[in-house]
């Protein structure tokens, strides 16, 4: 194909589709039968410091893919509030190079530290719009960018590890009225500033901590017309000493199927976040990564369109053997469980995204 300069950035093959032909029109889901896979990195388990969730580089996905044999759509990342307010576009630029599309976490948040009530980004403050013009600087520039973005704000609002869960946020009397308008707000904001290729994703926990009525996570769903698509995280046993969360990822994701569809019929729906501990003594990463697979291309979840492994690594103590290291080429065996997956069902995949007419 041709070769084009968007915003001073020069494109070519796959990118050029992107940019040229759906600048602020949203992706289509892929053709009946065929999933998007995105790629996900960051850390290796050894970092000094906590990951930032946005240090993948293009080495990492064409590292990623060769690991693979096979092709992402997207390439995912966070968007940390407390390091940066302005739009990442010189990441989302390399990535639209690839041919591939930009996938943001929004991350309003004045640390990684979790478990705790928000210090700066707090969801009242977010309401009444003390953020109001930062965020309106970030949508002109998303609108500027001009080809299309997957975002999500608010991640895993059903998990008490997020400032945005309900517990922070005066808890069942409040909680997910409270994170529903701040989402509202956000998104409603962008779509004012014409940013408009900006598709929205609305991304739960498979199942909800607390564990309450009030923290279902239905009762945190922003409405139809505020997201597009729908993603859930389901993941293994997260450390090498955690004792739960072996249960297959078939029997997580029969769980939350039937309520997230049930909240959001019709929506698309992703598998944002999936992995396990490579040293769990109690699963094994490379027999619980294959059933994850075999279930998410097995065909019996007519709106699941894409899944994206978490490629992370981090520190849980001072103790190196605490480390948690989800990272698929640090396992011989992960590795191949992948690759003979991807080879298996390559006609399954749908590598470049397609855009809605």
């Amino acid at each position: 194909m041709g070769r084009l300069t968007l915003n001073g950035c020069q494109l070519s093959g796959a990118a050029v589709v992107l940019a040229a032909s759906c600048c602020a029109a949203p992706i289509a889901p892929p053709p009946a039968g065929k999933l998007y896979q995105g790629v996900y990195y960051d850390g290796v388990g050894t970092d000094t410091h906590d990951p930032t969730e946005h240090d993948v580089t293009a080495a990492d996905v064409i590292k990623y893919e060769s690991t693979v044999g096979s092709k992402a759509t997207w390439v995912y990342f966070s968007d940390n509030w407390f390091e940066s307010r302005a739009f990442p576009a010189s990441t989302c630029a390399w990535i639209r190079h690839l041919g591939k599309i930009p996938y943001i976490r929004l991350m309003l948040r004045s640390g990684v530290d979790q478990m705790r009530a928000e210090k700066m980004f707090a969801l009242t403050r977010i309401i009444q719009g003390d953020f109001d013009a930062d965020l309106r600087q970030w949508a002109r520039q998303a609108k500027d960018f001009a080809s299309p973005v997957l975002i999500e704000w608010g991640t895993e609002p059903n998990g008490k590890w997020f400032s945005w869960n309900g517990k922070w946020n005066g808890g069942a009397a409040r909680g997910p009225a409270t994170y529903i308008s701040a989402y509202r707000h956000i998104v409603d904001l962008t779509r004012s500033e014409g940013a408009h290729n900006l598709q929205w994703v609305w991304h739960v926990n498979w199942d909800d901590d607390p564990d309450a009525q009030w923290n279902r996570f239905e009762d945190y769903y922003p409405g139809d017309k505020y997201c597009d698509w729908v993603a859930l995280s389901i993941y293994g046993p997260l450390t090498p000493q955690a004792k739960d969360d072996c249960e297959s990822f078939a029997s997580k994701l029969n769980h939350a199927y039937s309520r997230i569809t049930h909240v959001a019929p019709g929506k698309p729906l992703v598998i944002a976040e999936f992995g396990c501990d490579l040293h769990n003594k109690h699963c094994v990463a490379a027999s619980w990564a294959r059933g994850a697979l075999d279930e998410i291309f097995s065909g019996k979840w007519p709106g699941l369109i894409g899944f994206c492994w978490w490629n992370e690594g981090w520190q849980n103590d001072d103790v190196k053997r605490h480390n948690t290291d989800m990272i698929i080429s640090h396992d011989r065996e992960l590795e191949n469980v992948f690759r003979d997956q991807f080879s298996e069902n390559a006609t399954k995949l749908q590598a470049t995204a397609i855009p809605s007419k």
